[in-house]
């Protein structure tokens, strides 16, 4: 079985080449974020990828700080055209260098999912927010019961696509358990959306309480 890093470092390449899959849901992602950003925001982004979602957004922030642990991921995103007020570094949520309290706003898309230990993620990510600061996320929630066979049978297939080393860990969570989690490490929800709708990639904007 490939370790996390060896997975996203394979395939850094052919994910910063690979189109969005739904540049009509990205595009409303990325509105509902906006909308909430300041000239004046600290950001910090994680689980960044190749460095694409962080450039849009820096001209509405005083600066990002966008991170991934994958050193292929983090590559690929340093080899874009950049943005001066956008830097990319190899790190985790618990990364020590990260300052407590030093951001206004830490988002992740497309990241909770792929973390076994949700609820330690998320109470890191509560100690890096300054006082009312905004935690903004987007996450397929695929144990949604409407979802049908299919993704029922992904989830037996996911074990043994992980064994041969062509998929990362996945967590089925449900919009109502992944809400439940951000409120009981110490947020308070105060927008959600799903973009797209099926299979649900769940919006959330929850403030430090």
């Amino acid at each position: 079985m490939k370790s996390k890093d060896t997975f996203w470092d394979g395939i850094a390449v052919s994910y910063a080449n690979r189109p969005i899959s739904d540049m009509a849901a990205y595009e409303q992602t990325l509105e509902r974020v906006v909308s909430h950003l300041t000239p004046q925001a600290r950001v910090l982004e994680l689980g960044c990828g190749t460095g694409s979602t962080a450039l849009r957004l820096a001209p509405h922030a005083a600066n990002i700080l966008a991170t991934d642990f994958s050193a292929g991921m983090i590559a690929q995103a340093e080899a874009r055209e950049g943005a001066d007020n956008v830097q990319f570094l190899r790190a985790d949520v618990f990364d020590a260098g990260l300052d407590a309290g030093g951001f206004d706003i830490v988002m992740g898309f497309n990241l909770l999912h792929l973390i076994e230990d949700v609820p330690s993620t998320l109470a890191r990510i509560h100690s890096l927010l300054a006082p009312g600061g905004l935690f903004i996320s987007k996450t397929p929630c695929l144990a949604e019961p409407s979802l049908g066979w299919k993704f029922s049978l992904l989830k037996r297939l996911i074990p043994v696509m992980q064994w041969i080393g062509k998929a990362p860990y996945v967590k089925f969570e449900s919009i109502a358990g992944l809400d439940r989690q951000v409120e009981a490490a110490g947020f308070r929800i105060i927008e959600t959306g799903n973009y797209p709708v099926r299979p649900p990639n769940h919006f959330v904007v929850a403030e430090r309480a």
